[in-house]
């Protein structure tokens, strides 16, 4: 099994940039109403105060994915707001993304989930912080990757 440990490693990393990019873009829509987003006017309308943690947890969820500090923590959180944006918004939409319905955050939860059990991989800032690491200890330590 150690053999496969680099090919797992950078496919982490693809899977972490790809999709903190994504959620960096989301959020700074949210946030700062970049790359034509509605900014937080428009989702405080819709979500009420949940929308700051909804537009913050995805910019810089984004941002620790992208980085790899706080991989795990990040993946989870924006988990959460995916499924939100799922039961909240699309689910009764259907599946395709077309009609406005869950596809892509499936999409996105697909994508976050080999992140939030495997943990950053060796190629994140966290690995160079002098941070307890998952291998010391287990538990609430691993979210620390």
């Amino acid at each position: 099994m150690q053999g496969d440990r680099a090919a797992v490693n950078w496919s982490l990393l693809v899977l972490r940039l790809v999709v903190g990019i994504i959620f960096m873009a989301h959020g700074a829509q949210k946030l700062f109403g970049a790359f034509g987003g509605q900014g937080m006017e428009g989702l405080l309308g819709m979500l009420g105060p949940v929308a700051w943690l909804v537009a913050i947890g995805e910019f810089f969820g984004g941002a620790g994915l992208v980085v790899g500090f706080l991989a795990r923590f990040s993946a989870a959180a924006n988990m959460l707001t995916m499924f939100g944006a799922i039961w909240m918004v699309h689910g009764k939409n259907g599946f395709f993304a077309s009609s406005g319905g869950f596809e892509y955050n499936l999409a996105l939860l697909g994508l976050l989930f080999p992140i939030l059990v495997a943990g950053p991989g060796a190629f994140s800032v966290g690995r160079f912080l002098p941070l307890p690491k998952a291998s010391d200890a287990q538990g609430p330590l691993k979210v620390l990757e």
